[in-house]
């Protein structure tokens, strides 16, 4: 078996085949990205080794038709987190920095912890929908924080007392934003009034956009995964961030793996006679986010999760420890959730 590592770019994908038992490098090459050079890497692979694993850099903008062509073809991808590779290109005896050196140390980053231990790269286009608008929502909202920050700024200058009545983090609510702008428009007009006016008209677009955006993915979780809204703790955006960064629930061959990549699998940190896990800081930090927000809804709303709490909390456990077994028990839940076949298929057989 070889692994070939990919580093990709927006023109052209480096590949390294690593032989899987010995470590040496079986081969080198440059591909144009795009559907020939696709082939012709996959021709080069195949005459290199019949088994055969592909470690892609998780860069999904510049590795994502590539990544389509290797999965429809049949071969198995995996995708290798930048930390992973960096870690691994530190590793290389060849000192320095080039697109071979990286996807080298991609390959080799595969080889050091195991194949086995990567879940395969899945095709699932509802999925992918989703997420492309659960992103992009995130990202319209992050603006939004970003613009009321800087238009407290402006308020803090224009008018103190008008800022400090309103409350932390509730600026974009559009009765605020109404007394906001009828007191700029009693103001003189200046450079930074112009520019609050401003502000709080991208704001309100935006906010309208994100509004928007939640109503279209509540409707698409409900054709596909309608389970999850059912979920105590679980909405419209939590629920698109568990389907959408899980990339498919069918790659991970346990719950296990699925809690690593979630960050929600706690790590040993025993010593001498004394047995405890603590907080695991890697993995997908939107998935953990996601799976806190459930936890901490079901705390306070949940009999069942007050009771778990509390057995734990009378095994010695802290109350975030006994969070950290929740969270871990909530990823076991939502992987079996998400491997189920989604409602659309139930009604395409019915």
């Amino acid at each position: 078996m070889i692994v070939i590592g990919a580093d990709t770019h927006k023109n052209t994908h480096a590949l390294a085949a690593i032989d899987a038992g010995t470590g040496e490098v079986r081969g080198e090459r440059e591909i144009p990205a795009d559907e020939k050079g696709h082939r012709d890497a996959l021709r080069w692979a195949h005459k290199l080794d019949s088994e055969v694993v592909w470690a892609l850099e998780d860069c999904r903008h510049v590795s994502h038709h590539l990544e389509r062509a290797l999965v429809t073809s049949g071969d198995r991808v995996i995708r290798v987190s930048p930390r992973l590779m960096g870690e691994s290109r530190r590793g290389e005896r060849q000192p320095g920095k080039s697109d071979q050196i990286d996807a080298r140390a991609i390959a080799r980053a595969v080889l050091r912890d195991g194949v086995e231990q990567f879940p395969s790269a899945h095709l699932d286009e509802q999925a992918m929908e989703i997420r492309l608008l659960s992103d992009h929502r995130h990202n319209q909202v992050t603006q939004i924080t970003r613009l009321t920050n800087r238009l407290r700024w402006n308020l803090v200058i224009l008018d103190p007392a008008l800022e400090a009545s309103i409350p932390a983090r509730k600026m974009d609510f559009p009765c605020h934003l109404n007394r906001v702008t009828r007191r700029l428009r009693a103001m003189k007009p200046s450079a930074r009034v112009r520019i609050a006016k401003e502000q709080i008209r991208v704001i309100r677009d935006l906010s309208r956009q994100a509004t928007l955006l939640e109503r279209e993915l509540h409707s698409l979780i409900a054709d596909y995964r309608p389970e999850l809204l059912a979920e105590v703790g679980c909405g419209t955006i939590t629920a698109a961030i568990l389907i959408g960064q899980t990339a498919g629930a069918e790659r991970f061959a346990t719950d296990a793996q699925f809690a690593r990549m979630a960050g929600v699998a706690p790590i040993p940190a025993s010593s001498g006679k004394r047995e405890r896990h603590r907080l695991h800081r890697g993995g997908n930090r939107r998935m953990n986010h996601a799976l806190h927000i459930i936890a901490l809804t079901r705390a306070r709303r949940d009999p069942k999760t007050k009771a778990y709490l509390q057995r734990k909390e009378a095994e010695g456990k802290s109350w975030m420890e006994a969070m950290r077994c929740l969270k871990r028990q909530l990823a076991r839940h939502f992987h079996r959730l998400l491997l189920r076949p989604p409602a659309s298929c139930y009604s395409l057989c019915a």
